[in-house]
């Protein structure tokens, strides 16, 4: 693997990956709308200004990036907004579709030219949009954008496979970030996990929902 392009980079789980990528070598494009200071720190190539629910946005940065191959897309860019069912906001529920679920569908297709056989595109997802795992209920545009972009993910998986592109969706785990109120496992520990599963990703196993930190296979 050489190069790298990672999504919402500016902080938490994105920001610890392009931290460790460079670590390991890798030549890491950070994409985000505003890049922190931290991120800047690492001297990895950012471009800046980038909202993935924009659909003029995303083809920009295929533009911005392209002649460079990609062997590894991470969509991690996300949004939650808590709701529960005597408040569903639908403004709420549209604007995590555009960010968890049509973001990244549209961030591969454009960056898809970029990708060659041998490379990994990966899904940062959540069991929060397994069906056969909500015990809680609530959260109707989290757990919904999350289970459309399952869906999305394994119709990739399934068009990619000839081609030679491996995919995956992962779930980092409950990761203390800005999203979560910093409630969770340290951003390293998810990133750490994320890319040992990324390592393990193989064509053979393409498609699959996992946990970062167990490998375990999650139900839909």
């Amino acid at each position: 693997m050489t190069h790298a392009l990672i999504t919402g980079a500016n902080r938490g789980i994105g920001l610890e990956l392009c931290r460790q990528l460079k670590a390991r070598g890798v030549d890491v494009t950070a994409v985000c709308r505003t890049p922190s200071p931290e991120l800047a720190s690492l001297g990895v190539r950012v471009e800046a200004g980038v909202d993935v629910s924009d659909a003029d946005a995303v083809a920009a940065l295929a533009k911005r990036v392209a002649g460079n191959e990609i062997d590894l897309l991470i969509n991690n860019a996300g949004i939650l907004r808590g709701d529960s069912l005597a408040a569903v906001n639908a403004d709420g529920v549209a604007e995590q579709f555009e960010v968890n679920a049509l973001a990244p569908l549209r961030v591969s297709a454009a960056l898809l030219p970029l990708m060659k056989a041998g490379a990994k595109l990966i899904i940062i997802t959540s069991r929060m949009g397994s069906m056969a795992d909500n015990g809680s209920g609530g959260y109707y545009g989290y757990r919904m954008s999350k289970a459309a972009v399952n869906a999305a993910g394994v119709s990739l998986a399934r068009d990619l496979k000839g081609r030679g592109i491996a995919v995956a969706l992962i779930h980092p785990g409950m990761v203390a970030t800005e999203m979560t109120g910093r409630n969770g496992i340290p951003p390293q520990d998810a990133a750490r996990g994320i890319l040992e599963r990324i390592d393990g990703l193989t064509i053979e196993t393409t498609g699959k929902f996992l946990h970062a930190g167990t490998g375990e296979e999650l139900p839909w």
